[in-house]
């Protein structure tokens, strides 16, 4: 069975033109499913004598420059879109709707093994290290290509967890935040029975202008103490059968079963890594694929359950 007995972590990941649109309901930040993907990639490419594995990842951000505009302080932000170079004809293409972010992110990985000889030598470790950064330039993350990665380091599970805190500073990093959608939830429904958790996600980018006396407003927003809340789009739920391979008109492969989907949603929140102390094993994100017990169907979803 395999150990945890590493932490891989790629620092300072500059990657150009990620995709900001993370789902129907949400923009800005990546889907986590855009890293988590990209590192399950990662995996699959090791060439070692004895089998590694690249679990959990931890997100932490510097920097995140979605491409959006607006012309005066009253207007909407509007994504800055790109033209495609120009037809063989000559002919003008049309612009592709799309959102585009630059990102300075570091991945914090979890680094699972069988055999525990494997990587204790110095040789092995930076033989590994060399190949993780040469793979994570080959390949895309959440659809934005990589640019330049500061340094990649091999730290031992058993170490002091203050030193790697210390090495994803300065930062914020992405937690879940069940708690704070459920005492959201529960505030509305005090004010009205029929709300719902959606409702609590809506009102988190909400802001309340209240006028109190001539020239004078308050404004409100139900995060305020709560500290950096943002919705989040974490999997997805069948909402149809299991349909068979080449039977789904349309479907991005044929060899393959398809089922319609829909959007599963939550609450995350940006922390700063000292916070993660106590903490700091519920910080790394996780596949999760289950079955729903009252109508059998399928959900996948990424949480920061530990194994």
């Amino acid at each position: 069975m395999a150990m945890l007995r590493y932490y891989l972590l790629f620092d300072h990941i500059k990657i150009h033109n990620a995709n900001a649109i993370s789902s129907p309901l949400t923009y800005g930040f990546p889907a986590i499913s855009g890293f988590l993907g990209a590192i399950h990639a990662l995996n699959r490419k090791i060439e070692s004598d004895n089998p590694i594995y690249l679990d959990g990842v931890l997100i932490a951000c510097h920097d995140c420059d979605v491409q959006v505009y607006r012309p005066n302080d009253f207007a909407d932000y509007t994504f800055r879109l790109t033209r495609n170079p120009l037809a063989k004809n000559g002919d003008t293409r049309s612009i592709i709707e799309e959102g585009r972010v630059h990102l300075d992110v570091s991945l914090l990985v979890e680094v699972k093994v069988e055999d525990r000889e494997t990587l204790d030598d110095d040789e092995q470790k930076q033989a590994f290290i060399k190949q993780m950064q040469q793979k994570l330039f080959q390949q895309r993350i959440a659809g934005g290509h990589v640019i330049s990665i500061e340094s990649v380091e091999l730290y031992s599970a058993s170490e002091s967890k203050d030193n790697l805190i210390n090495a994803l500073l300065p930062a914020f990093v992405l937690v879940e935040a069940p708690q704070d959608l459920h005492n959201i939830t529960a505030e509305l429904q005090q004010q009205d029975p029929n709300a719902t958790a959606l409702d609590a996600l809506i009102e988190t980018a909400m802001l309340h202008h209240n006028p109190q006396e001539k020239d004078h407003w308050q404004t409100t927003s139900v995060k305020q103490g709560r500290g950096w809340l943002v919705p989040l789009h974490l999997g997805y739920q069948a909402i149809s059968p299991l349909f068979a391979a080449g039977k789904l008109q349309e479907a991005r492969s044929n060899q393959h079963q398809s089922q319609f989907v829909e959007c599963i949603y939550g609450m995350g929140k940006w922390v700063f890594p000292l916070r993660l102390k106590e903490d700091f094993a519920q910080a790394f994100w996780r596949y999760n694929c289950s079955e729903l017990q009252a109508n059998g169907a399928e959900i996948y979803i990424i949480n920061q359950t530990t194994n």
